[in-house]
């Protein structure tokens, strides 16, 4: 179980969700004067709102919080994730019927998300949670997949390169009995990954592919594959000081497969599982590949580096030719690869590709109900066109700079022929700003939505 969650015997404070309308009702069964006390300090049943209701012996007796009416449009199941930050430290149940249970406690417990690896002391207070009735028996695992996500991209890359991306891959392996294997350095080349290791090269840092399986291998097929640029500098093609800050970040799509990859082997999903990982540092150095420069990729297509800074769609489509090659019943792609994406769509709402419409329904259902938001875009196939190069089979950014998300989600489909279904992830990977549940700092996106998919699928 996981460290932020305390079992049912453990004694534990009242936190009562309510609203406007239950507010009354809850009022006349609490001690009067616990009441007096919070409605003098100010306490109404407004979202977000809270107040601690002290016992006859000045003791903490329980928690009054705000929440949305279960009707309001818009509403925010995750602002029982406000809890962590406001209460002393304890252990906490939620009291009466919780319309979400599932979602409550799952907010409760990232909102209760700290990343002190290098912080002097001990600055974390200690808040647990009792589950509800109908959270669900894989809570846990839900808690622990977003926590490996958040501390991977939080983690600093001169502590997060390819080789500790492999590293915390094997970690995770180690816990499922799950198999990797790793192809690093000039073996790229003889393996026939040239796109990996024409990006990877520049670094000190050895790129790789790292390759984990898991599960039968006669079950249905699953990959997912992550981007694990573990720092992008943007290679020749320079970013400003602005755009390269939070650049510790670009191995985000690596750390969600992981995430998902942690959910589904918790879960003893029926399914062969395999994560796919091109890990490479995007540095500059004498040897770095160059603009107009023309590569071979593994499927054999031929492409043309318009610009070093869309690496991360280039060591992608190593890795997806891979995976496309023995045909899986799903392939997965996730990564931190456009800006034009959180242009069009904001850092908390990632967008999706697919041409499989039963697929997409399927994840727009499911992002909803885990709170796991998702937008599905066009594989608009007219601005395929703009990926035309006039030296090699197709160009590595599109003519003209427009829908850029769209046209890196084309530039990948290029790379999947066989898989009976595809679907391509562009996420951000951190919260710009704390919200509830979101701490700010590195996030787990569109795992929890997946996983959910696949275990309706496979359990």
């Amino acid at each position: 179980m996981h460290p932020v969650l305390a079992t049912s015997e453990t004694k534990a404070v009242p936190i009562h969700l309510v609203d406007r309308a239950s507010w009354p009702g809850l009022r006349e069964t609490l001690d009067p004067a616990a009441v007096a006390f919070a409605e003098a300090a100010g306490f109404e049943p407004r979202p977000g709102r809270h107040a601690l209701l002290p016992s006859a012996e000045g003791a903490l007796a329980g928690v009054l919080f705000g929440v949305d009416p279960q009707d309001r449009p818009g509403r925010d199941p995750f602002l029982p994730g406000r809890l962590p930050a406001l209460l002393p430290a304890g252990t906490y149940r939620f009291e009466g019927p919780l319309a979400e249970p599932r979602l409550a406690a799952l907010a409760f417990a990232l909102g209760a998300y700290r990343f002190t690896r290098y912080r002097s002391g001990n600055d974390r207070t200690e808040i647990h949670l009792v589950p509800p009735d109908g959270a669900g028996d894989d809570l846990s695992s839900v808690i622990e997949a977003a926590y490996l996500a958040r501390d991977l991209v939080n983690t600093p890359s001169n502590e997060m390169g390819p080789f500790e991306l492999e590293e915390a891959t094997r970690t995770l392996a180690a816990k499922h009995g799950a198999t990797v294997r790793s192809i690093v350095g000039d073996a790229l080349l003889n393996d026939d990954f040239p796109l990996i290791h024409a990006v990877g090269r520049s670094s000190a840092r050895a790129p790789r592919l790292i390759d984990l399986t898991w599960g039968d291998a006669d079950a249905p097929k699953v990959t997912l594959v992550g981007k694990g640029v573990c720092f992008d500098t943007g290679g020749l093609d320079l970013k400003p000081e602005s755009a390269m800050r939070l650049m510790k970040k670009d191995m985000g799509g690596a750390a969600n497969v992981l995430a998902a990859a942690h959910m589904i082997m918790s879960r003893g999903l029926k399914v062969r599982l395999r994560v796919l990982i091109p890990a490479v540092e995007n540095a500059v150095s004498g040897n770095a590949f160059r603009p107009l420069d023309v590569y071979r990729s593994r499927k054999g297509l031929t492409v043309e580096i318009g610009n070093t800074d869309a690496e991360g769609r280039l060591v992608l489509a190593d890795a997806l030719t891979l995976a496309d090659e023995e045909v899986p019943d799903l392939l997965v792609d996730m990564g931190t690869l456009t800006g034009a994406a959180r242009v069009a769509l904001g850092p908390d709402l990632p967008p999706f590709y697919t041409a499989d419409d039963a697929l997409a329904a399927a994840l727009a259902r499911h992002a909803a109900a885990e709170h796991d938001p998702l937008w599905r875009m066009p594989l608009w196939a007219p601005y395929d066109a703009m990926l035309e190069s006039k030296v090699a089979d197709i160009d590595n950014v599109a003519t003209g700079g427009f829908a850029g998300s769209i046209v890196c989600a084309l530039f990948l489909q290029r790379f999947v022929s066989a898989a009976k279904s595809w679907v391509h992830f562009d996420i951000f990977a951190w919260t710009p700003a704390t919200k509830p549940g979101k701490p700010e700092g590195g996030e787990c996106q569109a795992a929890r939505a997946l996983c959910a998919l696949l275990a309706e699928r496979y359990r």
